[in-house]
């Protein structure tokens, strides 16, 4: 455990220096790199909490990640254009403040798991996954032939949103602040893995019957962990469209509910850092591999499999090895 936490540790230093040492030395697009990674970090850490402590495979963390950028696109489009979203009954107008549009994408995500979770965890193994999938793909067509924020084009916005005291349009700050939100993340997942409820969760994973026997209501703890865990991962994809000032019908393709589910089994399912440690591995990987061709994912493939079948607790996991068969 401790080696565990020094090399979270590393990883978190490393994600501050990085960028720190590229934004002084001139290399801005290091540091939009560096964001890429710390809002797909979010996400990850969003599904891992359901993936990694409830063992719920969910194929559909993409509509969730899509809600929370078409959000800030609807929001900040109406802001930018001076029209109300909504005039009857009552007046909703839309806002480029950061933290409203925060607000309303993790309340509309987490509303979503809700739904879908109410649904599909009544269900178990490949269905489960088949539901969450539909729910994703369901939201992914609705927004193609969604013609009022440009349907299968996207939507761009031209100005990006404000936080009050800061320069969002500078990489750095834009930067620290999704570094803060993911350190956030990191703290509250943290707190709930080592809570009564994050051990009733992980409990519910290994042995469901012995944790009913003990009078304990697996559904609806599964629930709770599932609508965090989509609100975590709307909270990205709000980010996400924030830092591409654009959002489109991709944000719902199952691809991305794949590259999420990747970060976490690069890193290690389960593990704290591991969708962190992943989402950079995958960015890096997508940065110098994409440069030498356009077949990329080869290698990439090869990778997981060489992590899948000699690094099964991913590359953290693989790194405290030795402390876990020491302490066994």
């Amino acid at each position: 455990m401790l080696r565990e936490r020094y090399i979270n540790l590393i990883v978190l230093a490393l994600l501050l220096v990085v960028p720190a040492h590229a934004y002084v030395t001139g290399e801005p697009f290091t540091v939009t790199l560096a964001t890429r990674a710390v809002i797909f970090a979010l996400a990850g850490v969003g599904l891992n909490l359901a993936l990694g402590q409830g063992g719920l495979v969910s194929f559909g963390h993409a509509a969730y990640f899509g809600v929370g950028g078409y959000v800030m696109g609807i929001l900040a489009s109406h802001a930018q254009n001076y029209e109300p979203i909504l005039q009857v009954p009552f007046l909703i107008e839309g806002t480029n403040a950061m933290p409203v549009i925060w607000l309303v994408a993790i309340v509309m995500s987490a509303l979503l798991a809700l739904l879908v979770g109410a649904l599909s965890l009544r269900t178990s193994g490949v269905y489960f996954i088949m539901v969450t999938l539909a729910f994703g793909q369901m939201l992914y067509y609705f927004t193609i032939s969604w013609p009022a924020y440009g349907g299968e084009d996207g939507l761009s916005i031209y100005v990006r949103n404000q936080f009050p005291g800061l320069n969002t349009l500078d990489p750095i700050q834009f930067y620290g602040i999704c570094f803060v939100l993911l350190c956030a993340a990191l703290f509250l997942v943290d707190r709930i893995n080592k809570s009564p409820f994050g051990l009733a969760l992980n409990g519910a994973h290994q042995n469901e019957e012995r944790v009913q026997t003990v009078g304990i209501n697996v559904y609806r703890v599964r629930l709770v962990a599932f609508v965090i865990s989509g609100a975590i991962t709307g909270l990205a994809g709000a980010l996400f469209a924030d830092l591409n000032r654009f959002v489109s019908p991709t944000m719902f393709s199952w691809q991305i509910s794949g590259e999420i589910m990747i970060f976490i089994i690069l890193g290690g399912v389960g593990r704290l850092f591991g969708p962190v440690l992943g989402a950079a591995l995958y960015i890096l990987l997508e940065h110098f591999l994409g440069g030498l061709s356009e077949y990329w994912f080869i290698y990439l493939g090869a990778i997981l499999l060489g992590v899948v079948l000699f690094a099964k607790g991913g590359i953290i996991g693989k790194l405290a090895k030795r402390e876990v068969s020491h302490d066994g």
